[in-house]
């Protein structure tokens, strides 16, 4: 029985959209919320680029966005295309020739604003393009960027006049009978993004890109990416997201899944439940939560571990977690596994034990799911 049957009060029922492709990864519809981030090294710089991106890969992100302002960059592309472990999203602005020779060198998906690469013909091309490689596309609107005549309809960036920028974008597609698009209205006011996206989300069934664009710093632009994207997803809405942090990519791909794991969207990796720390701790928990964060990355399989300084919390919190370790007193602490007490181990070998406990026990699921998929 599922965590939602037996608690009904955590279930988030999602908007229904369409489903389209983004290379392999399935964006819409009954698909998992996938988890974006964008390079931040030249594009021409091929071998920074593809290392960068393969280190995303590694820490869960499912699709990569790269910029592509020249030719140079979009010469560029096609290998890094080629050693992409995921799909690769082309960033263009402007240059409708750029989106087209971005088609032609592999990428899965073209990040355009339709209104801002030219005539209907242009975007005929781009289409035609997009449509001969395979290629999906994403409408980006922002804020910042808006159209100047809504711009001058409206006054000042606002809800209304954001989705009338994202729905007159996708009309020019429409016209040209391509329908393997989702959209973004993306600000950095988190009221303003919220608002259109709660009103786009009403207006079309298209998959949407969520994000709270130019968040900021590590700290400030994940509590702001956390509320804004946080809010949107408990209503449902969202198929797939970036968080914009200026940080290294790898963050943003970090506090992407964390949100979604807090929702209970996305299950990846190990989830640490810790206590704040106090007088009353028996082993340095702060210590050893940085410690184990970086010692356990490299986990996929789903599983829960507590880690709590004293018995005041810790047995309760241990019951609901794969693993947990509670601080006790003598240099020592006990060890719970699946929610029930198993044995005491010392302080200073915890952290190894726990490890070792850990990678065993992802090991036994991945090979049970193996078997599955084997009998099947």
């Amino acid at each position: 029985m599922s965590l939602n049957a037996v608690r009904p009060w955590r279930s988030i029922e999602r908007r229904k959209s369409r489903r389209i492709q983004v290379g392999r990864v399935a964006v819409g519809g009954d698909a998992p919320i996938s988890v974006q981030t964008m390079t931040n090294t030249p594009t021409t710089d091929v071998k920074a680029t593809i290392e960068q991106v393969q280190r995303c890969a590694a820490a869960g992100a499912d699709i990569v966005r790269v910029s592509t302002p020249d030719e140079a960059s979009t010469r560029a592309l096609r290998e890094i295309v080629a050693e992409s472990p995921v799909p690769i999203v082309a960033d263009i602005h402007f240059h409708y020739r750029r989106a087209i020779e971005a088609a032609e060198a592999g990428a899965a998906c073209l990040r355009i604003n339709p209104g801002n690469i030219g005539s209907a013909d242009r975007v005929r091309e781009v289409v035609r393009a997009a449509r001969d490689h395979g290629c999906s596309i994403r409408i980006g609107v922002n804020a910042g960027s808006l159209e100047r005549h809504l711009l001058e309809k409206y006054g000042e960036p606002c809800p209304e006049a954001m989705v009338e920028s994202a729905l007159d974008h996708t009309r020019l597609l429409q016209d040209n009978d391509f329908h393997e698009f989702k959209i973004s209205v993306k600000a950095s006011d988190v009221f303003l993004a919220a608002a259109a996206y709660q009103q786009l989300a009403e207006a079309t069934d298209a998959p949407l890109h969520l994000g709270i664009t130019e968040a900021g710093g590590l700290v400030s632009g994940t509590v702001k990416s956390a509320i804004g994207l946080g809010n949107l997803l408990w209503m449902g809405i969202g198929d797939t997201l970036r968080v914009s942090l200026s940080a290294d990519p790898v963050e943003e791909v970090k506090v992407g899944f964390e949100i979604l794991k807090a929702l209970g969207l996305r299950h990846r990796g190990v989830t640490i439940i810790s206590c704040p720390s106090c007088a009353r701790q028996g082993f340095d928990v702060i210590r050893t939560v940085a410690i184990l964060e970086e010692r356990l990355a490299h986990v996929t399989v789903p599983m829960s571990l507590s880690i709590i300084g004293c018995v005041v919390n810790g047995p309760g919190e241990a019951l609901m977690t794969d693993l947990g370790f509670t601080g006790g007193g003598a240099g020592k602490g006990m060890v719970y596994v699946a929610g029930r007490q198993s044995h005491t181990m010392g302080n200073d070998r915890m952290i190894d034990h726990i490890v070792d406990l850990v990678e065993k026990r992802a090991a036994e699921i991945a090979a049970a799911e193996a078997r599955a998929r084997a009998a099947e």
